[in-house]
């Protein structure tokens, strides 16, 4: 199938797959004789699989630095942890994990400080009385 209906499928666009092919996270598919990107079911998988990961947090570079073993995972959906692909061998997710907690801390910390203030009369908060 062309690029579009191959970026239909898998529910994104041509253009990101291009980046994707750009980004080394998906393989450059054969060409047509015209010089069309030719796309599979598998590719379609890999894509489907690339967005889930980008889905739930992990960057481009996370998931290129697993790109290499995208190819063990069976079908377009992901294994549960432990199974091949972007695991706790490869330490993407647990990186990400604590990445995600430290910005989850940050923000609730930052939430606290607003909500402290919020609470402060009007001359300490804003400068002056209304």
């Amino acid at each position: 199938m062309r690029i579009g209906d191959a970026a239909a499928a898998a529910g994104t666009t041509p253009r990101a797959l291009r980046f994707y092919e750009q980004r080394g996270l998906l393989t450059p598919p054969p060409r047509t004789a015209t010089g069309q990107r030719e796309y599979g079911p598998r590719e379609v998988a890999r894509v489907r699989i690339i967005r889930e990961l980008l889905s739930l947090g992990l960057t481009i570079e996370d998931v290129r630095s697993c790109a290499d073993r995208l190819h063990l995972l069976d079908g377009d959906r992901l294994p549960p942890r432990g199974g091949p692909g972007c695991t706790t061998s490869s330490g993407v997710v647990e990186r990400r994990l604590a990445a995600l907690d430290a910005e989850i801390a940050r923000l609730s910390r930052l939430r606290e400080q607003l909500s402290d203030r919020a609470r402060l009369p009007a001359v300490e908060a804003g400068g002056a009385e209304h």
